[in-house]
């Protein structure tokens, strides 16, 4: 009776155990579905984890995006002509500490101490204890301080692989290719024109990706340049110098094959390079560049078609132009042609040169050479030439024998550079440039004909009797030059203790191919104290220079066929 009133109730009330199974079935394969799908969200979740760690540490943490690879974003290799690696990004590791995890920073800073002695306790205690997450301690470790600091084992220090610059040709080229700072920076020569060219942009924006930068070639040849600095270092060292340069230059390109100034630098460990004697002085240093400076003023004379090579002045006595009296060294006392003055560096016929063309005439030609405006070149370290406010008379005398204005030793190149290769004037330039380009990028700025008479007085000067560049000259290759003594300004007054000495070359002088420029600054003569010539000093080293590196540069001697030049066989 119960049962079957139990299931008349239950039919009444639709619960039949048949339709009660059912429904659990339905609801445990929903359950299942929703477990299923829960587990498949949560796998492919970490599934995308997973690959993207499995990325990252397949990553090269040099171009990742984290922090480090925005301190010391990477750089292009410099090379020279030839590929030869001048300035490279090798990889270093910084010591860093995250100051809220510091246990005891006393405890930290005396084990740290005995790897890194110099550094700044005061300093470093601040740092740890300032509470914020991150902090530099040290920057560019050696790998064997790395691997003692790792072995000290303390908790909250550690390491970030940074960049930092190599350069392997250290003092050799370390003017032109300049610095950078401890950030990859540059900040001078070459790597700070770099930066300027677009690269401090890429690194900005963190697209300064090594692999894809591509090396930057310069004009330099490291052969030559590595000549140059051997001979003006030893040069300063014979000659008890205050300071000695020089520069090789290309005559139909304007292409620097080499330049160098001591004292130097090593840029691997800068730690001099701003002390007040480190200058580049080719392009950053001022002088008076004395006598070789009567190579522009007897170019002008000649191009202003008011004299030629077979003219003459009267040199037989001094010039008094107001209170000044213009004397020449080693004076003639007679009448002197164009060619004679110039070898016998006169004074007093340099003065009457620049008279015939005039004070604005002048300063005009000695403008359109480039050496009286700032040279515009690669090297951001250029200085502006000095001159008289207002140009008068006596100034224009004194400046056609090199006294009385200040120009760069690079400038003064330069502009010799245009009175050897048929009279263009090209701005010098320390990257890659070809004939052509050369060609567009100049402007004529004398005759060829003018170019030609100097060739002719440059070759005369180191083969006739008199001439001051004798010493210069290295067989089988005619080098022709003018020599230049400056008496340094001291205290206001011209030293007669002092020189600034200099000598400018050319060769082969039958069709130059390269300019030589070397200075000299205050030499004493061997064994005495006595100040030395350009001469017995700068001369040489032109020599040594050019018999050294012209087999380099592809200048083949040709003995027995000199070509001395006389003064009777001018035209």
């Amino acid at each position: 009776m119960i049962g079957l009133l139990g299931r008349k109730r239950g039919k009444a009330q639709g619960t039949d155990p048949i339709v009660v199974d059912s429904a659990r079935k339905a609801t445990g394969g929903r359950t299942r579905t929703r477990v299923l799908m829960t587990m498949a969200v949560f796998f492919g979740i970490y599934a995308t984890i997973a690959g993207r760690l499995v990325y990252l540490g397949m990553l090269d943490p040099e171009v990742s995006n984290g922090p480090e690879s925005r301190v010391t974003a990477s750089r292009p290799d410099i090379v020279d002509r030839n590929g030869e690696v001048l300035a490279t990004d090798i990889k270093t590791s910084s010591l860093f500490a995250e100051p809220r995890r510091i246990v005891d920073a006393d405890e930290a800073i005396e084990k740290l101490s005995t790897v890194l002695p110099d550094l700044d306790v005061e300093q470093t205690y601040n740092k740890l204890k300032s509470g914020t997450g991150f902090v530099w301690l040290k920057r560019q470790l050696t790998p064997k301080q790395q691997a003692e600091i790792l072995a000290l084992g303390i908790p909250g220090v550690g390491f970030r692989t940074e960049k930092r610059r190599f350069y392997p040709g250290g003092e050799t080229t370390s003017y032109i290719v300049g610095l950078t700072n401890i950030d990859n920076k540059g900040i001078s020569g070459l790597e700070k024109y770099i930066d300027d060219q677009g690269l401090a942009d890429l690194q900005a924006s963190g697209l300064a990706v090594a692999k894809d930068l591509q090396p930057v070639k310069l004009s330099i040849d490291l052969r030559v340049q590595h000549i140059v600095r051997d001979e003006i270092q030893s040069a300063m060292e014979k000659y008890r110098a205050v300071a000695a340069g020089a520069v090789v230059i290309n005559v139909k390109t304007g292409e620097v094959l080499a330049m160098g100034s001591v004292p130097d630098f090593d840029p691997n460990n800068p730690f001099n390079a701003q002390d007040k004697d480190r200058l580049n002085r080719m392009s950053a240093g001022l002088f008076e560049m004395g006598s070789t400076i009567k190579s522009f003023t007897t170019a002008m004379a000649l191009d202003s078609g008011k004299m030629s090579l077979n003219s003459t002045v009267d040199a037989s006595r001094p010039l008094t132009i107001g209170r000044q009296t213009i004397r020449d060294f080693h004076g003639k006392g007679r009448v002197l042609t164009v060619p004679e003055v110039f070898i016998f560096s006169s004074n007093i016929g340099s003065a009457k040169e620049a008279d015939v063309v005039g004070i604005e005439g002048h300063r005009e030609f000695l403008k359109r050479l480039g050496l009286l405006d700032r040279l515009q070149t690669e090297l951001p370290e250029s200085a502006r030439p000095t001159e008289p406010k207002v140009w008068k008379k006596v100034h224009s005398i004194t400046a056609a024998f090199g006294h009385g204005f200040s120009t760069t030793p690079l400038q003064t190149a330069a502009g010799a550079v245009a009175l050897m290769n048929g009279g263009r004037f090209m701005t010098p330039t320390f990257l890659p440039r070809t004939l052509e380009e050369a060609i567009a990028a100049s402007k004529q700025v004398v005759s060829e004909q003018t170019s030609n008479d100097m060739r002719y007085l440059f070759n005369l000067n180191a083969t006739a009797p008199g001439g001051s560049g004798k010493r210069g000259t290295v067989p089988g290759y005619r080098v022709g030059g003018k020599t230049g003594t400056a008496e340094k300004v001291v205290n206001g007054r011209y030293s007669k203790e002092k020189n600034f000495n200099a000598f400018l070359a050319a060769f082969p002088m039958d069709d130059p191919q390269y300019l030589v420029l070397t200075i000299i600054d205050e030499p004493k003569m061997e064994g005495s104290t006595r100040s030395a010539t350009a001469g017995f000093t700068a001369a040489p080293m032109v020599a040594n220079i050019i018999r050294r590196s012209a087999p380099m540069l592809g200048v083949k001697p040709e003995f027995g066929q000199e070509g001395a030049a006389t003064l009777a066989s001018y035209p």
